[in-house]
This record gives C-alpha cells, sequence and structure tokens, in this order.
C-alpha cells in the first residue's frame, strides 16, 4: 500500500490508537491530544476537546506541517517533523509521526521537554499500529468494521461552513 493510498481504519486500531493517546495525554499532563492524518482529516481525540474546534485545528495543523516541509526543503532538510508554538496561557507541540500529525495542546504549568518526551516514547507505539495497518493484505475485514464513515458523520455541515467562513 503506497504511502498517499487511504487506510481503513477498524474498531480495534481505534481502540490501540486511543489507549495509546489517553496514555500520552495522561503523562504528558496536556490538556487535549488530536491525531491527524497528512491531508487534515481528524482521526481520534484524547483529553478536554470539547471546547476546541478539532475540525479548524486539525486542518490548520496539516497546512502547518506541509508549510514546514517547504521550508525544510528550502534549507536543505528532508523535514522539519516537530514544531512547538509557545503561548501565554496554552501552547502546541505538532509532531510529523509516519503518514500522521500528533497535535499536543497544553499549558504553561507543563514544561514543552516533558511533553517531548513522552511524545518520542509514543512516536515508536503509534509508528507500530500505523505500520501493521498499511501492510494488512487486500480483502482484511476488522472485528468492529470501518470507521471512517462513522467518524465523518460527525462533522455538521456548520462545522464544515464555519471553518470555511461561510458562517
Amino acid at each position: 500500500m503506497g504511502s498517499n493510498a487511504s487506510l481503513i481504519i477498524y474498531k480495534e486500531d481505534l481502540d490501540r490508537i486511543n489507549t495509546c493517546l489517553n496514555a500520552l495525554q495522561d503523562g504528558a499532563k496536556s490538556q487535549a491530544i488530536l491525531l491527524i492524518e497528512k491531508s487534515g482529516q481528524l482521526i481520534t481525540t484524547a483529553g478536554k476537546t470539547r471546547d476546541l474546534d478539532s475540525t479548524s485545528l486539525a486542518s490548520l495543523a496539516a497546512g502547518h506541517i506541509a508549510a514546514a516541509g517547504g521550508l525544510a526543503q528550502l534549507l536543505g532538510e528532508k523535514e522539519f517533523s516537530i514544531v512547538v508554538h509557545e503561548g501565554v496561557r496554552r501552547h502546541l507541540y505538532i509532531a510529523l509521526i509516519g503518514r500522521v500529525i500528533l497535535l499536543v495542546v497544553f499549558d504553561y504549568r507543563t514544561p514543552p521537554a516533558k511533553v517531548r518526551l513522552r511524545v518520542k516514547k509514543f512516536t515508536g507505539q503509534i509508528d507500530e499500529i500505523f505500520n501493521e495497518l498499511s501492510q494488512r493484505p487486500e480483502g482484511y475485514q476488522g472485528k468492529g468494521g470501518p470507521i471512517s464513515e462513522s467518524v465523518l458523520s460527525e462533522v455538521t455541515d456548520a462545522e464544515v461552513e464555519g471553518l470555511f467562513g461561510k458562517g
């Protein structure tokens, strides 16, 4: 399966991913975590995401990673895989992990170095899961069926219009 091919994520896969995300969220003492496809599609979240516009954050993080990739090429680098933004109250840690993007939202009480160390441990776990997904034989059927349709059904028309300024 090529790196641009869409992965089918089954319920058991999502359960494994969520277990890793929840452990990372707890260990890093972060407020929220989003796992995003490079295309900007939100895969799943952990932590306190109710007050976040997760759809917009996912899309903007993907655009940010793409722009960082362009900057890296201009400087002769393969990629910039980690970007940290420090605000007054909240910080963002954005990491490119293979074919997915990890966005960690944390506050001023959590040192960025702690987040970086916890993400480093998480990277191996999430890489393993997505490598397994990409190496599945054609025709593989998961136990709980694909989640892609159920995830997309949670996105409302109002959220899409708000993202593009039509609301």
